[in-house]
């Protein structure tokens, strides 16, 4: 026995520290409360992880992901097929959805465009969103990318490719409700300055 304890056991925690955030310390602690877990709840984990990888897929209008070909959002009937938010990955879509303020229609890119990593215009579905717009239908498109300097080249190529077609918007971005002037930094100031609008 090594001093990381039984070989299964090491596995498991190597297996488990490869998860992002998830660092040596943190697997290990997993991994011996997966150990003392009843075996039910333990396989009940890895059953679902099993799950998962196989039922889990991208859904073929907008790449959410999806139990079939369409996600959740592109099958209801009742969401408005005028607009499509464009996100970078399928877990930007979650805090939209908590909002309850959105009810169009999304479009995940798989990423941001980012030349230094080797991430171009073709490695991203932008040609299939250019697709969703000239089919028709669309009347505005909100491009939802991070506010990061990828996400903004991202969003900047989006909106020349779309000029003419239909309205395209970014989202706002600036100080957070509840936020105190003196913390925020110049980038956010200024994103917040450019960005004002008047008081109805």
């Amino acid at each position: 026995m090594s001093t990381e304890g039984p070989a299964p056991l090491a596995r498991l925690v190597a297996e488990l520290s490869r998860l992002p955030g998830i660092g040596q310390r943190t697997a290990q602690r997993l991994a011996f409360h997966l150990l003392r877990a009843p075996d039910e709840e333990a396989f009940a984990l890895g059953e679902a992880i099993r799950e998962v990888k196989e039922k889990v897929g991208l859904c073929e209008e907008c790449f959410n992901l999806a139990e079939g070909p369409l996600c959740r959002i592109c099958a209801d009937s009742n969401r408005d097929r005028t607009t499509i938010c464009v996100v970078e990955e399928p877990a930007d879509v979650i805090p939209f959805e908590r909002t309850h303020e959105y009810r169009g229609l999304y479009h995940v890119l798989g990423g941001a465009l980012s030349p230094i990593d080797g991430v171009d215009a073709e490695d991203l579905k932008i040609a299939e969103l250019l697709t969703r717009v000239g089919r028709g239908g669309v009347s505005e498109v909100v491009l939802a990318t991070n506010p990061t300097t990828t996400g903004e080249a991202t969003a900047l190529h989006i909106a020349e490719q779309l000029r003419g077609q239909v309205a395209v918007t970014r989202l706002a971005s600036g100080l957070p409700v509840g936020a105190d002037l003196e913390h925020a930094d110049e980038v956010t100031l200024g994103k917040a300055l450019a960005g004002r609008r008047s008081i109805e």
